[in-house]
């Protein structure tokens, strides 16, 4: 082809001196390599129309990163080597630069073409429900890192004109400064590969770390650190190995169970407790929650006092229906009657040590939805109910005294 194009400016008459023969051959490897990029271009182009038609929206993802743009710019400098091999000859001045020149604009194009290969499928992941937990940005962080050491060191080595094997070598020297250069990130990625591995934190974990004032869900995770939105939307960043050198509270197993933990205490005035007398237990048999279970009880208690024979006429002899103890059972029922609460988890009502402020009556149960509104709300409800029906039973909540109970006092002494 070479000795075609020479031959043909010799019939004409015209002697090429090397430099001018020199000068076309660049020219024709520049004009090949124009209309070369053009023609790809004018591809890639048809392509992403084509893609943006298509009702996927995985292969949109493609031509975002610009992944076929950097394939087509690494294609072509391989081209445009090709033809320096083909139409320069092997002594001329001109091979050796566009070689060198040739060597690192692939380079910087096949890293460039990683960078959005992995930026692809990082965003397919995420796109992906069974793939969205794992932390890939992190791993794919640490490949871009290496992979830019890498295509680093060899750019160097032609520069220089030495073997790549040369510099590696010498890295072991090096290893110290780069340790301590590098730290986070090679912390980070231990850490990264550690979480993922032992699946210990994902993406939309809900993530509790008060060392670090996190509280909210894990937005980000990469290569250095984790990136968690609180709940008053603030932004708390935490260095990925703190995730494995300290503790956290991961809420997902919450999450995947379907049930949400309600443990909440209403404190009873203990002079408020009294055993029931026959009008109360009239008035709360109609009480449709609690009607077998008073039956069931007077039955027992009756049994059991003329079993040992008991002397009814005093109250301490024997035994006798508590408000208190008939309020638990009706909190029991209530309960297990509630559409809200999860039947497959523990359902109690339990009496914890009386103190100071009077006598903890604690629900311990599990919402069957765990989203945080309907939560609150289903909470809510239950203590509502809770408060309101106490005086039902003769009992009172314990609250400390206030300025209008000191002035109901003032005025009973007064009068």
């Amino acid at each position: 082809m070479k000795d075609l194009l020479l031959a043909s400016f010799e019939s004409m008459g015209i002697t090429l001196t090397p430099f001018m023969t020199t000068s076309i051959i660049l020219a024709l490897i520049f004009v090949i390599s124009v209309i070369i990029h053009l023609v790809l271009h004018h591809l890639i182009k048809v392509l992403a129309a084509a893609a943006a038609k298509t009702r996927q929206q995985w292969d949109d993802v493609f031509f975002k990163h610009k992944l076929f743009h950097h394939l087509a710019l690494t294609l072509q400098g391989v081209i445009l080597y090709v033809q320096a091999r083909i139409w320069l000859e092997p002594g001329s001045h001109a091979l050796p630069v566009i070689e060198v020149l040739t060597h690192l604009w692939i380079l910087l194009y096949s890293l460039l073409s990683l960078f959005s290969l992995l930026n692809t499928l990082q965003e397919l992941a995420f796109n992906s429900p069974s793939l969205k937990q794992l932390p890939l940005r992190g791993i794919f962080q640490s490949i871009k890192l290496a992979a830019s050491l890498v295509v680093l060191i060899l750019a160097i080595a032609l520069l220089i004109g030495k073997s790549p094997l040369i510099l590696f070598s010498g890295l072991g020297a090096m290893t110290a400064v780069l340790l301590l250069v590098f730290k986070d990130p090679l912390l980070g990625l231990v850490a990264g590969i550690q979480l993922s591995a032992n699946k210990m934190l994902s993406v939309g974990d809900w993530l509790e770390m008060p060392k670090y004032g996190a509280d909210g869900d894990v937005i980000d995770i990469s290569l250095t650190t984790v990136k968690v939105r609180n709940w008053d939307n603030t932004i708390t960043t935490i260095p990925s190995y703190a995730l494995i050198a300290d503790s956290f509270k991961n809420w997902r197993g919450m999450s995947e169970s379907g049930g949400r933990r309600i443990k909440r205490s209403v404190l009873i005035d203990a002079t408020s407790v009294h055993f029931l007398s026959d009008e109360d237990i009239n008035r709360l048999r109609k009480a449709q929650l609690l009607s077998h279970y008073i039956e069931d009880k007077l039955a027992e208690i009756e049994k059991y006092n003329r079993e040992n024979n008991i002397d009814p006429s005093s109250p301490v002899n024997g035994r006798r229906l508590t408000n208190l103890g008939t309020f638990r059972a009706y909190l029991t029922a209530y309960l297990r009657s509630n559409k809200h609460l999860h039947t497959g988890m523990t359902q109690m009502v339990r009496q914890l040590d009386p103190g100071p402020t009077g006598i903890p009556l604690e629900i311990y149960a599990f919402s069957n939805n765990t989203a945080w509104v309907i939560y609150e709300g289903i909470q809510a409800d239950i203590f509502d109910h809770v408060f309101a029906v106490l005086p039902e039973f003769g009992l009172r909540v314990f609250q400390n005294p206030t300025g209008q109970d000191m002035h109901l006092f003032s005025q009973n002494l007064q009068n």
